[in-house]
C-alpha cells in the first residue's frame, strides 16, 4: 500500500524539488520549448492583470483518497437511517454531528464529521462550500451505461496513480504529464510583471498539477521557504565560499553554446528567484491566529500566505499553490485515523482563513480540495475501499459559501439507487470538469480557451454560455 503522509525532512525536499527550486523554468523544459517561449508571451499578451488586480488559487490534494461521506453527511431521519444502514460500523453518530444549514435547502438536513468544528463556522459564515458527488468523468454516463461499457469510464478508474494525475491533468482518458494548473500558468504567463519565479509555487515538491508546457513548479519547504543552491548563502565556512565562487564562475560567463547558454540561464535565474522568494517571505506579518508548530500542514499553508504577503514585492499579480495532505487511504482503522487527519484539517483551515483575512484578501484567494476518489459506502470491516464519486470542499471571500453544490446522492445499495454501481462505489453526478474549469474562469482564463485546458469539458459545460459551469464563485 502506497503511503503518501509527506513530512519532508530538508535534505528531502532538496530532492523532491524540482532542480533545487528552479524558478520559472527547468533546465529540460528550457531546452525543449525555445521556440515557444516568445510566441506564447506574445499570443497571450492579452491575457494579464490590471495593477492591484491580485488572485491566488490554492489547492489542496488530500491523496490517498478521503471517504468524504463521512465528512458530509445526511441527517434527516430518513437519509440518515439509509446512511447508517448502508455504512455500518462505519456510520458516524447522528448526535455527534456538527449541524450546518445551507442557504438553498434539497429536503434534506446535513452535518460535518465531529472533528470540523471550525469548518463547521467556516460554513456557517458563508466562507465555505461543498460540492457534492463530483469525480472525473470523460462523458456523462448512466449505472447501464457503465455496465455495458458502451460509454468510456476514466483509465484506471479505481487506481490511485491513475486517478489522483486525472484530478491533476483534467484529461481522465489518459495518463498525461501536463496539469492544468500548469497549463493556466502556461497560457497567462504574462499576468506576471517577475518572470523569474515561477507563477506556480508547490509546498510539496514536483507534482503534475503544475507542470505545463513550460510552467513548472517553485518549490518552497514549508518551515525553511526557498531553500536554493545547498549552501550558496551561507558562506561560514571556507568549502562554501570556495564552491560560491565556483558557481559563480560558471554562471557568470556567456557561452556560445546552446546548452551551456541555457543551463547557465537556468541556474542563475534559480539563484535570483530564491533570493527574491527569500526576502518577501522575511517580510511577511506576524499572523494574528497563529499557526500550529507540530503540524506540517499547518506549516505549508503559514509558508503559503507568507508568500502571498510579498506579492507586491514579488511583483505578482497570479499565483497558484498546491499542497498534498497524504494519508487519507484508510482500508483499516479509518473512524479513528480520520478524526485525527480531519481535526488537522479543520485547524488549518481556519488558521489559513484567518491570515487572508487579517491581509484583507478574503475575496483574492480562493482554496479549494481534491482527492482521488471518495471510499467506498460499504465497510470492509474496519475501513473502506475505493469507489468514484464523493465531496470536495471550496473556501473563500469569493465563495458563495453555506451552500451544497452539485447534487448529494442517496446512498442506498443496489436497483433502488442509480448512481450505485456495486460495494458502494457511485457515478459521479457532477463532473471534475466543471469544478476545475468554475475555478480557472474566476482565475482569469478566457472562456474561449476552456476547452484548451479540459478537452472534455463541452460535454458537462458550453464554455460560451455566459454562465458558470456550477456557480459557486462570485465573479465580481
Amino acid at each position: 500500500m502506497k503511503n503518501f503522509n509527506h513530512n519532508p525532512s530538508r535534505r528531502r525536499f532538496i530532492g523532491q524539488a524540482s532542480c533545487a527550486a528552479v524558478g520559472a523554468t527547468t533546465i529540460f523544459s528550457t531546452l525543449f520549448n525555445l521556440k515557444s517561449l516568445n510566441a506564447a508571451a506574445s499570443l497571450h499578451s492579452g491575457i494579464g492583470a490590471m495593477p492591484g488586480d491580485y488572485k491566488a488559487l490554492v489547492c489542496l490534494l488530500n491523496a490517498g483518497g478521503m471517504d468524504s461521506f463521512n465528512m458530509l453527511v445526511p441527517r434527516s431521519t430518513a437519509h440518515y437511517n439509509e446512511y447508517a444502514l448502508t455504512r455500518s460500523n462505519m456510520a458516524l453518530e447522528l448526535n455527534a454531528l456538527r449541524p450546518i444549514h445551507p442557504l438553498v435547502s434539497d429536503g434534506k438536513q446535513y452535518g460535518l464529521h465531529p472533528s470540523l468544528v471550525l469548518m463547521q463556522n467556516l460554513f456557517e459564515t458563508n466562507k465555505l462550500a461543498f460540492v457534492s458527488n463530483i469525480g472525473t468523468l470523460i462523458q456523462p454516463i448512466t449505472k447501464q451505461q457503465f455496465y455495458n461499457n458502451s460509454v468510456p469510464t476514466p483509465l484506471g478508474l479505481y487506481s490511485h496513480s491513475d486517478q489522483i494525475m486525472h484530478w491533476q491533468t483534467g484529461v481522465p482518458q489518459e495518463r498525461v504529464a501536463k496539469g492544468w494548473g500548469g497549463k493556466m500558468a502556461d497560457l497567462m504567463i504574462s499576468a506576471n510583471e517577475n518572470q523569474t519565479v515561477s507563477m506556480n509555487i508547490s509546498l510539496s515538491g514536483s507534482n503534475v498539477f503544475q507542470t505545463g508546457e513550460k510552467s513548472v513548479e517553485y518549490s518552497l519547504h514549508p518551515e525553511n521557504g526557498s531553500v536554493g543552491i545547498l549552501d550558496y548563502n551561507n558562506q561560514d565556512w571556507v568549502f562554501n565560499q570556495m564552491k560560491r565562487v565556483a558557481i559563480d564562475g560558471l554562471i557568470n560567463p556567456a557561452y556560445q553554446s546552446v546548452f551551456k547558454n541555457t543551463y547557465r540561464k537556468t541556474i542563475k535565474t534559480a539563484i535570483e528567484g530564491n533570493n527574491m522568494l527569500s526576502s518577501a517571505i522575511q517580510t511577511a506579518p506576524e499572523f494574528v491566529v497563529p499557526f500550529s508548530a507540530n503540524s506540517n500542514l499547518s506549516k505549508s499553508f503559514e509558508m503559503i500566505a507568507k508568500t502571498i504577503s510579498g506579492r507586491d514585492q514579488l511583483q505578482m499579480s497570479r499565483q497558484i499553490f498546491f499542497v498534498e495532505f497524504g494519508g487519507w487511504d484508510h482500508h483499516d482503522e479509518l473512524l479513528v485515523s480520520q478524526s485525527e487527519m480531519l481535526s488537522e484539517l479543520d485547524s488549518t483551515l481556519y488558521q489559513f482563513n484567518a491570515a487572508i483575512e487579517q491581509m484583507g484578501l478574503a475575496d483574492k484567494v480562493t482554496t479549494f480540495s481534491l482527492s482521488e476518489f471518495s471510499r467506498t459506502l460499504t465497510s470492509n470491516g474496519n475501513g473502506t475501499d475505493h469507489a468514484w464519486g464523493g465531496n470536495v470542499f471550496v473556501m473563500g471571500g469569493a465563495v458563495k459559501g453555506k451552500n451544497i453544490y452539485g447534487k448529494y446522492p442517496s446512498l442506498s445499495l443496489g436497483n433502488s439507487n442509480p448512481l450505485e454501481v456495486g460495494g458502494g462505489s457511485l457515478i459521479p453526478s457532477t463532473s471534475a470538469d466543471e469544478y476545475f474549469a468554475e475555478l480557472a474562469l474566476w482565475y482569469g482564463v478566457p472562456a474561449s480557451e476552456l476547452v484548451t485546458i479540459f478537452p472534455n469539458i463541452g460535454y458537462f459545460f458550453d464554455p460560451m454560455s455566459g454562465t458558470q459551469p456550477i456557480g459557486f464563485l462570485n465573479f465580481g
